[in-house]
């Protein structure tokens, strides 16, 4: 057969097959018919479905310019700016599989009683930051303006308690890492929103507010100072940190020499105070939360980040870490203390240095960094409450006893 005949035989199948799709592409749906479509099949199990963050839905917000959100969850896929072990970049993939069981009609959290994702904030998965694992200054550079732009987008609905806070109108973000030195272009961006130096609450086992030169005090460039144990300290010397309001806590590191130096050495990042993972047995949850907001307060007018590497959890709760340190807290202690943090102007927050690859079977690190995630969100939107809405540890419960029957505990509540 002549090419030219095989090549118009190829046209004429190819038509046919473009005038069937366009054929089911302008089908309309009857109304009625879509209702039951609905009725039948719009539901999910926590194990279908694509693996975006809680079964939000997933929006490449980067390159949809229109789509704005209250709260908006980001992945930072980057990890080459670690000193120890590398894989977090696969960890925002990793935490939002681990998200399958919170899905919007089944997580009231009884803690604080409320649903965040059935109360008044949009919250929306926004995907990853494409972000080069080959130049790290071009890798900051990118998610500056990626937080940047993200932050800076419109909010889509009031929150009930008003506009009483510098946050008001400015979405927050929480970022999914990728390893801890994400959150140095995420404080530019919001240094850059908000025109004033940010309140940082840093849960780790380590300082990360090391001078660069404790690497290296001979090989030295631009690029050496981004780590992801000095980025604080960059932070501190560029002002976007106000580091009277700022504090450490769930620290357990080894120090640089032969003496405190770490500690006591004279610069602008050692502002932050001090709570060690130690001090728990003292202090108890409760007291490490009254130490932090005595420390950060509660104004208004003073933007709050707060960022959590997940090794502030001792390695029997999270081995899937990059540096992980012995002794550390429990999930429960640490979901226990950010509970008591839900009053915190937060702007914004990160959880990081989620290394799967170093997890266990039952992904006990990814779970517990999912669990984080879902508490900060759940104070980002009980913040914007009017009412009381009490909880657990708001006590609104306390006439709910073991032994009543279901009935009996529906009329207290009621009364309540």
């Amino acid at each position: 057969m002549p090419a030219w005949k095989s090549f118009v035989g190829l046209l004429a199948l190819a038509g046919g097959a473009v005038s069937c799709a366009h054929h089911g592409d302008t089908e309309v749906v009857p109304e009625h018919e879509r209702e039951e479509l609905l009725k039948k099949w719009d539901q999910e199990w926590s194990f279908t479905g694509i693996a975006s963050f809680a079964h939000l839905k997933p929006v490449k917000c980067l390159i949809e310019p229109s789509e704005n959100y209250d709260i908006a969850v980001i992945g930072a896929p980057f990890d080459t700016a670690v000193s120890y072990r590398p894989g977090a970049r696969f960890g925002p993939r990793a935490i939002r599989a681990a998200s399958a069981r919170q899905m919007s009609g089944t997580s009231f959290n009884t803690r604080a009683g409320i649903n965040p994702y059935k109360s008044w904030a949009k919250i929306t998965d926004c995907g990853d930051i494409p972000i080069t694992p080959f130049d790290n200054g071009l890798a900051e550079r990118q998610m500056y303006e990626a937080f940047l732009e993200l932050g800076s987008r419109k909010t889509v609905n009031a929150a009930p308690k008003g506009g009483d806070s510098i946050g008001t109108g400015h979405p927050k973000l929480v970022t999914l890492g990728g390893d801890h030195s994400v959150a140095l272009p995420a404080l530019r961006a919001l240094h850059q929103i908000y025109q004033k130096p940010i309140t940082v609450l840093h849960f780790d086992a380590h300082l990360d507010t090391w001078n660069p030169v404790r690497y290296s005090a001979y090989w030295q460039s631009e690029q050496t100072q981004f780590n992801h144990g000095s980025f604080f300290h960059k932070a501190s010397r560029e002002g976007l940190i106000c580091n009277s309001t700022s504090a450490h806590a769930g620290l357990r590191t080894r120090l640089t020499g032969v003496d405190a130096g770490d500690y006591t050495n004279p610069g602008p990042e050692q502002g932050f105070i001090r709570i060690h993972a130690d001090d728990i047995d003292e202090l108890g949850p409760m007291g490490v939360v009254e130490t932090i907001i005595q420390r950060t307060g509660l104004d208004p007018e003073q933007p709050v980040y707060l960022s959590v590497d997940i090794d502030v959890l001792d390695p029997s709760t999270a081995p899937g870490t990059g540096t992980p340190e012995p002794g550390g807290w429990t999930t429960r202690e640490f979901i226990r203390i950010l509970r008591g943090l839900e009053k915190l102007n937060l702007v914004g927050a990160d959880i990081v240095e989620v290394s799967p690859a170093y997890d266990n079977k039952g992904e006990t690190t990814a779970l517990a960094a999912a669990q984080v995630a879902f508490e900060i969100i759940t104070s980002m939107v009980k913040s914007g409450v009017k009412e009381d809405l009490g909880g657990w540890y708001g006590h609104l419960y306390d006439d709910v006893t073991v032994g009543q029957t279901e009935a009996e505990s529906e009329v207290t509540r009621d009364e309540l």
